[in-house]
């Protein structure tokens, strides 16, 4: 009995050591870390497409593109798979999910146009309402993964988030976060046209972001024509 107990701790601490290895590291330096790699394109997968979405008083609709989501479950003797097709959710001004793509499609139009061409992982789209109610420039923003910076051959949650921006209409697609910093988060103020965010940088290059490393804070000024961040100090 002491034996089995023995073999099973054993089992569990390799299975939570062996876990913990996969999740790390973020990033992987080698010869390329200068440029953001591109990811590993899984051609088994299915994409679907979820039903349009609308932001208040705008004239675009947005198609979330997804892939089919399949998980095996067990049940007595047999496996079976349950088949989710589930693309997205969406509430107020805000779109989450695992999307590869969005389109768009203007209202009194039946064309759809891809955001991108590029390998992404967005795991979310906000519509920037109350800049929109203030200056009536309708502005989309993305917090989404754009590279496999730990090379693993996937594009996943694992992978660094960056922060983009758009017009309503998909155009404009500008990243405006730093290669290989993370998004911590980010806001919108009003009073100043400005979105803020902060970012950690893996500067230690031990391919963890820990308290070793330096958080970046920057603003853009989404009405400008060109956005571009403007790095500030806060502390």
């Amino acid at each position: 009995m002491k034996n089995s107990i023995l073999v099973l701790i054993t089992f569990f601490v390799f299975v939570s050591c062996k876990k913990e290895a996969v999740e790390k590291p973020r990033v992987t330096y080698n010869k390329t870390t200068e440029k953001a790699t591109e990811s590993i394109v899984d051609t088994t997968k299915i994409a679907i497409a979820g039903l349009p979405i609308q932001f208040d008083s705008t004239n675009y609709l947005l198609y979330p593109i997804g892939n089919i989501n399949t998980e095996s479950k067990r049940y007595d003797s047999t496996t079976s798979d349950i088949v989710s097709y589930t693309v997205s959710n969406a509430m107020d001004n805000e779109i989450t999910g695992y999307l590869q793509n969005i389109k768009f499609q203007k209202i009194d139009s039946d064309t759809l146009i891809s955001l991108t061409n590029k390998p992404m992982l967005i795991q979310s789209v906000n519509y920037l309402a109350t800049i929109a109610v203030k200056t009536k420039q309708q502005t989309l923003a993305y917090l989404l993964a754009d590279s496999d910076t730990n090379e693993d051959g996937k594009l996943d949650t694992n992978d660094i988030k960056s922060l983009y921006l758009s017009t309503i209409s998909g155009e404009k697609f500008t990243k405006i976060s730093t290669d290989f910093q993370e998004v911590l988060d980010w806001k919108i103020l009003d009073s100043r046209n400005r979105l803020y965010f902060r970012t950690v940088e893996d500067t230690n290059k031990n391919g963890e972001f820990d308290k070793n490393d330096k958080v970046h804070y920057f603003f853009v000024n989404v009405l400008e024509k060109e956005w571009k961040a403007v790095e500030f100090t806060a502390v």
